[in-house]
């Protein structure tokens, strides 16, 4: 499995044209989903550290084209990323939105991790789903329908979030203590001099 180190998700985003708050969305997504992993990770279930990195950094990189063409940033990442020969990336990037569904209780996969990371991040702050889904109701519910597809995946996310904190030693409602802003400032600083340098 090929898996873009973290300067190269950081170039690919500049490459994209990725807007800066964006970027920094996607930043804290990572952390969130790394703080996360982590305490599954102590119970022994096995996951990709690198894979969630990689999939978080890069969950929204065609977002910001999306604006212009009104294309389905999930989907247009994913395939983005399997032809640049990183296809798990590209699974969890297509599933950030979406997922194909919350797998068994017992398993636990990248993507779902990066799913709810997502879910629980208003733009660069971690909020509860309620609130975040105010916010995503309020910018993208066009119709009913939309209200309604988008309760659904929500009502799918708080079972994911069940499972997700039966393997932490804090609540859901601990989750933005956990994230140190002094450690985000820093990764934004490194990501803002590739953004800017070279």
């Amino acid at each position: 499995m090929r898996i873009p180190s973290r300067n190269h998700c950081y170039r690919l985003m500049r490459e994209m044209g990725m807007l800066e708050h964006i970027a920094a969305h996607s930043l804290m997504v990572c952390m969130v989903s790394l703080k996360l992993a982590e305490g599954i990770i102590g119970r022994g279930v096995p996951l990709s550290r690198a894979l969630i990195r990689a999939g978080a950094i890069l969950h929204d990189i065609t977002k910001t084209r999306s604006f212009k063409t009104g294309e389905h940033h999930g989907d247009t990442g994913g395939v983005l990323l399997e032809e640049l020969g990183f296809p798990e990336v590209g699974d969890i990037i297509r599933q950030h939105v979406r997922l194909e569904g919350v797998s068994s209780p017992d398993i636990i996969t990248e993507a779902e991790i990066v799913h709810y990371a997502d879910k629980r991040v208003l733009h660069d702050h971690v909020v509860g789903l309620d609130e975040r889904m105010r916010y995503i109701i309020g910018r993208y519910a066009r119709t009913e329908e939309h209200v309604r597809i988008l309760t659904g995946i929500w009502n799918q996310t708080r079972t994911l979030e069940e499972k997700i904190f039966h393997h932490q030693a804090f609540g859901p409602e601990e989750l933005a203590s956990r994230i140190s802003r002094e450690e985000f400032a820093a990764e934004r600083e490194i990501l803002m001099e590739i953004f800017h340098g070279e």
